[in-house]
Formats: C-alpha cells, structure tokens, sequence
C-alpha cells in the first residue's frame, strides 16, 4: 500500500510540473495519515453518542443481558452504518464546510492547496462502510435491524442533507430523526420487531434532537450565515430560538415520562430527575436571553450530552434490575 502511495503522489508531482505548477506544493499522503482522515469524517464523537443510545435499548428489550456476539455485532454494525452517514455527509457539505470555522479542519477541506482526503476517496469509504454494515447486521443479527440502519443511513444523506439542511429551517427537526434510528435497530436486533418502548425511545432522542442543537447552532450562528445554512438561530430572534427550545424540551420530557409503565420506578425517579435538570438550564437560557444577559447556549449544549447518557444509563439499569420495575 506504501508503494501505491508513493507511486500516486509521483505521477502528481510529474503531472504538477506538466502543469507549470510547484510541485513542493503537492504533499505526500501516508497510508496512516488517508486512515487517520478517513476515520475523522466518519465523526466519531457523534457514534459514541449513537452507541450510548443502542446498547442500553438492547437490555430492555432483552430484560437482562443479550449475548456478547450479538451485542457486538450491533454495536459495530451501527457503528458502521453511522459512520458511512457521516463520511457521505461531509462528501456533500465539503463546500460548506470550507466556509464555516467550526468544520474548517475536516480532512476533506483544503489546506495550504490540497486536503487530507480526496472527496472520490470519501465518497467510496462512505459506501464501502454502509455495505459493511448491511451487511454484518443482516448476516449475523437480523435484516430487519439492517434494513433500519439503512434507512437511517439513507435518511441522514437524502432527506436532511441534500434536502433539508440548506432549505428549511426544520431542517434539524425531521432530519434529526436519522439519529433516532439506533434504538429501534437494537431493539430489532434483540426481538425481531419494533414495538412500542423502542418507538416511545426514538421519540425522547427525535424531542431532544432541536434544543441539543439549536444550542450549539445559537453559538456558531455566524458559521451557518456564512456557509448560507438557514439553521433556526440564523433566521429566528434568540427569543424565538429560546422559546422553541423551552418547547421541544417539556415535550421531550413528557415523552421520556410515557416509558414508565414498561421500565419501572428507578428509571422513573431518573427520568424525573434529569428532566427537571433540562428544564432548568432550558429555563435559564430562555431567561438569559430575555433579560439581556450573555445566552451561554454551550451550557445546554453540553448539558444536554450529559442528560441523554444519564438516562439511558437509568434504562440500561432498569433492564438488568428486575426488583426496580413495576
């Protein structure tokens, strides 16, 4: 593989010189530096979140511990799937992301005249990976869990990024829903089917999805005006951007309130608890905003992170100790 790169990078150079360019501009790629770069766009922080959301709806639908093969074999083939979502996105939104400072630096976004990564190069590891994953899933846990991940694949590149992200300012809204996927296909994995707890799951993370980011997109607003993205924070007042937030949460936490009967009374008290927390700091926000004070959207921001580990910790919980359920 060495050689191959090598070779790639000295038919460049000879063809920069036939271009009566400089050819000290055209850098040498190491096989370590295209999978370091490949590995980044597949957005790795976000996958954790994505598996954090997986694992513990597999305890629920199993009531206890599903065997470590299959639980593997989700995680990874999730995983997979989320990561072709990705690199296929930051293939699509290479342009904008030139333009916006907080994405500046993803491998596909040129520097000193070239980029880390080729967008063909991207566009067949994004591919390659999402075949892995329909693959793995369909093989060793079910087709149905690998026709989910699919759809959340197809979704998050289709419908949010090329159809929503630069049109709408629901954008983030229904295209949120992509990152709601990852429990029902644990729970399909698991069972075989999707039933009512795993859609009352995706409807926590699908309500969450807007305050988590509208937060974020309230602190880079400038990036997402400059990059002509009409996020809800470039195009609504911060009043109105707070007011929608304070909504989405209530709900969100009506929603986690709705797992209840099934879960029992420890994640109950968690989801009680945690949704009190949310709606604080949401509260707070909407206050900050309203008296003038300096919004600090980032305290959400990561606030949010914290709530949706914490409670889906309280499912995992829920799931292996049988005395706290109803």
């Amino acid at each position: 593989m060495t050689q191959a790169t090598s070779a790639l990078t000295d038919a460049a150079i000879r063809q920069a010189a036939a271009d009566g360019r400089d050819s000290s501009q055209v850098k040498r790629r190491s096989p370590q530096l295209i999978a370091r770069s490949l590995f980044a766009l597949t957005k790795p922080r976000i996958i954790e979140l994505l598996l954090v959301t997986t694992l513990p709806t597999m305890l629920l639908a199993q009531r206890g511990l599903p065997s470590v093969g299959l639980i593997a074999v989700t995680l990874v083939g999730g995983a997979l799937a989320a990561g072709s979502a990705n690199t296929i996105n930051c293939y699509i939104d290479r342009d904008i992301d030139a333009v916006m400072r907080r994405t500046s630096r993803r491998p596909l976004v040129a520097k000193g005249g070239t980029a880390a990564i080729k967008p063909a190069e991207a566009l067949i590891s994004g591919i390659v990976l999402g075949v892995a994953s329909t693959l793995l899933l369909g093989m060793l846990a079910n087709w149905l869990a690998a026709a989910l991940a699919d759809a959340a694949l197809l979704f998050y590149v289709f419908v949010y990024t090329l159809g929503l992200k630069r049109r709408t300012a629901s954008n983030i809204v229904i295209g949120g829903a992509a990152g709601c996927f990852p429990v029902l296909v644990g729970w399909a994995a698991v069972t075989g089917k999707v039933a009512w707890p795993a859609v009352v799951l995706f409807g926590v993370i699908f309500f969450w999805t807007p305050p988590h980011f509208w937060a974020l997109a309230m602190k880079f607003k400038d990036d997402y005006a400059a990059a002509r993205v009409p996020m809800l924070p470039v195009v609504a007042t911060p009043a109105v951007v707070a007011r929608k937030i304070v909504i989405y949460s209530w709900i969100m936490v009506a929603t986690t309130l709705a797992l209840v009967p099934y879960a029992g009374w420890i994640y109950g008290t968690c989801a009680v608890v945690l949704g009190g927390w949310f709606l604080t700091e949401a509260h707070r926000l909407r206050g900050r905003i309203a008296s003038g004070v300096a919004a600090a959207p980032m305290r959400l921001f990561h606030l949010s992170i914290g709530y949706l580990t914490f409670l889906f910790v309280a499912v995992a919980v829920t799931a292996v100790l049988p005395w706290g359920r109803v």
